[in-house]
């Protein structure tokens, strides 16, 4: 019999995280039933041309049992916190962005680093997963809460996607495979983070992105490399944005001296204490769910006894 702690903790699923879980269990019994399915829906460079869907379709294929219980679990939890602050459709475009971004940007880097080593693994190597955009859902969980502390690591929520990513770069030096999830991990948080920091629409403000300090690039970082950080980033920043970060600036993003849409501090503030009040419902519900347990428990004892 589950304790009333854990029946609380499984509960809240949304019904759009529960329908992608059960895609990504799918995907992984296809492969498992018909092998031969991973050439075609896994990301193989080496045929991504013309066989172009897999850079949509190899996000939702897990190969491994460990992989589709990590991703499933992941965004089955990281989905009930993030998809009523976003809203479904925000949510699902989120999904449907990185991942197809970060399947892109790590084609580009297979045959990059094919043509720099002369290896033919990074061009036949089958990469697939949910995990790249797990590693998205950290950077949106930071975000939105990144002072909440987590019980269980005793590290604040906006350090989450720097652990992640600093534990696979450590793993990546002790196995021969880390080819095959690493870059889907470093794109996917930066895609992420792209997609959040400049692009993420607000309806009810028409603003876009978050242009707040505490969400800047070199946030990811210790505090003592942010001065070196910095400068880096703001030249990717007009590279791939087109946009520059200006801190002199009390309205942050620039272009050419005026501000960019999105550029409102107040509205980041707003939705950081919007994701702390769904947290805090979140939370709340679990204890009602929980606190109603063991009613029930007790009842049930107590007619037992009788």
């Amino acid at each position: 019999m589950s304790s009333p702690a854990s029946a609380g903790l499984f509960t809240g699923f949304t019904k759009l995280c529960k329908g992608i879980a059960v895609v990504l269990v799918c995907g992984h019994i296809l492969v498992q039933v018909l092998p031969a399915a991973v050439s075609v829906l896994a990301l193989i460079p080496a045929r991504t041309i013309p066989f172009a869907w897999n850079l949509l379709t190899a996000g939702y294929i897990e190969q491994t049992v460990h992989g589709v219980v990590v991703s499933t679990l992941g965004l089955l939890f990281m989905g009930k916190l993030l998809e009523p602050v976003w809203g479904s459709k925000e949510f699902l475009k989120f999904i449907f962005i990185v991942n197809f971004l970060t399947s892109v940007c790590v084609f580009i880097t297979a045959i990059a680093l094919y043509y720099i080593t002369r290896e033919e693994s990074y061009l036949y190597m089958p990469v697939s997963g949910f995990h790249g955009i797990l590693a998205g859902f950290l950077v949106g969980i930071k975000q939105i809460i990144p002072d909440q502390e987590l019980s269980l690591l005793k590290i604040k929520a906006k350090w989450l996607p720097s652990l992640m990513l600093l534990l696979s770069i450590v793993i990546s030096f002790l196995t021969a495979e880390s080819a095959a999830y690493l870059p889907t991990l470093i794109f996917g948080t930066y895609i992420g983070w792209i997609y959040l920091r400049y692009m993420q629409g607000k309806p009810e403000t028409k603003l876009r992105g978050d242009p707040s300090d505490d969400f800047a690039f070199s946030s990811f970082f210790p505090e003592f490399l942010r001065p070196v950080i910095d400068p880096i980033a703001s030249i990717f920043h007009r590279m791939l944005c087109g946009r520059s970060e200006n801190s002199s600036d009390g309205h942050g993003h620039t272009l050419g001296g005026a501000p960019l849409p999105g550029s409102d501090p107040i509205e980041a503030s707003r939705r950081r204490e919007r994701g702390a009040r769904a947290l805090e419902e979140r939370l709340a519900t679990e204890k009602l769910a929980t606190a109603r347990s063991v009613e029930e428990s007790k009842k049930d004892d107590a007619s037992e006894n009788v």
